[in-house]
């Protein structure tokens, strides 16, 4: 097993997708947060943290997103501790599904942010409490999740977060039938596009490679998340931002049943 580091850096205010008439011209990053990498493209590695009900679904995500011309993943396989806490590496993101209990979630997304926006480590976990019930023990809805809380990790926000518009056929899209038609179960041109102008420019150091970031990890115990800062309590999207001062925070996207 890998060495694994309990601290997370904490998290800050997001700038809420806005959508004009016309997807295509979306922004939907989340924030300004980003990998700090020297080159494109440059690869994220995902610790396959998740049961044989999902790997497909992990596998595909990666292959989806490995689809961007500025970012690679893979999957890495092995021991990676605890499914329930979920502790990412630094420079990694870590992807795992539990039965977290009936608290309301059905996918979070974590991100360790360090000073100048950069992401040092993330997770995405899955809570087999509500994948066990047959409104979401859907292929469609394994995929819709797992890829929108692995696109969180790149720095992705969402292109719509009302769940009643028509699916923008979008992973990164709110809804309640995520088959569509449209499908909203993989990435869509402007995802990549997003991400192309995310990862447009490049930095001086690299935070895939094991940066160190300083705070304590957000786990699915709300207490651990900070303040609310998008987003009504309990539905839809949220965003949280826990800061730890010099620049250090972790924020966290709560994906509501």
């Amino acid at each position: 097993m890998r060495p694994r580091l309990l601290a997370l850096a904490g998290a800050a205010v997001m700038i809420a997708a806005s959508l004009t008439a016309s997807p295509a011209q979306a922004s939907h990053a989340w924030s300004n947060y980003h990998w700090a990498r020297t080159a494109n493209p440059f690869t994220v590695e995902l610790d396959d943290n998740v049961t044989a009900a999902w790997d497909s679904y992990l596998r595909t995500a990666s292959t989806d997103w490995t689809a961007s011309a500025k970012l690679n993943t893979v999957v890495l396989t092995g021991s990676f501790g605890d499914r329930n806490a979920c502790t990412p590496t630094n420079g990694h993101i870590e992807v795992c599904n539990y039965t977290y209990g009936a608290n309301g979630w059905l996918g979070l997304a974590s991100i360790s942010i360090t000073t100048g926006n950069h992401i040092s480590r993330a997770y995405a976990k899955m809570n087999d409490t509500y994948f066990n019930q047959a409104t979401y023990n859907t292929p469609a809805y394994r995929r819709l999740v797992m890829c929108q809380e692995v696109g969180h990790g790149f720095g992705l926000g969402h292109q719509d977060e009302n769940q009643t518009n028509p699916n923008l056929g979008s992973c990164m899209d709110y809804t309640r039938n995520p088959a569509g038609p449209p499908s909203n179960e993989h990435p869509n041109s402007h995802d990549y596009a997003q991400l192309n102008t995310i990862y447009t420019h490049l930095d001086s150091f690299n935070t895939t490679a094991s940066v160190d970031g300083p705070g304590s990890l957000a786990t699915d115990d709300r207490a651990t998340w900070g303040k609310l800062v998008s987003g009504k309590y309990g539905k839809g999207a949220n965003t949280f931002v826990r800061d730890f001062g010099n620049g250090n925070r972790t924020v966290t996207h709560v994906f509501w049943a």
